[in-house]
């Protein structure tokens, strides 16, 4: 299972806490992370295998959202910041909707990843 994480500044170093407060799933054999430039390179830092792709104001979210249309990615962890005008929103608001068409789980906040984490490692 292909899970993508995304975050925005303000909310980069809670992805990194959940991401560590659930290694034990994550690091499992049959998940594999790729991340925008900032977040993953974060991830990997943190000790996670990542596959990056461009930051998320260069094209990052769009990368995503074709794996997520080509079927390759089956989750998304993008950790908003409802607090924060973001000059790149259409690119956002183009990998919600992919993720709705796609029928693809999709988490803004820590308490949604939670529960999806928490689906899938009963399958794991």
């Amino acid at each position: 299972m292909e899970i993508a994480i995304i975050a925005h500044d303000g909310k980069k170093a809670d992805l990194i806490n959940f991401l560590i407060k659930n290694t034990e799933i994550l690091q499992n054999e049959n998940v594999s992370l790729i991340g925008t430039g900032t977040t993953g390179g974060k991830a990997e830092a943190a000790g996670f295998k990542t596959r990056r792709m461009l930051s998320g104001p260069l094209g990052g979210d769009a990368q995503i959202a074709g794996r997520v249309a080509e079927g390759l990615t089956q989750m998304v962890f993008f950790f908003k910041d409802p607090l924060s005008s973001h000059p790149h929103e259409a690119d956002i608001n183009m990998l919600i909707r992919v993720c709705d068409v796609h029928n693809v789980p999709l988490a803004t906040n820590e308490a949604t990843a939670q529960l999806l984490l928490e689906a899938i490692a009963q399958r794991l």
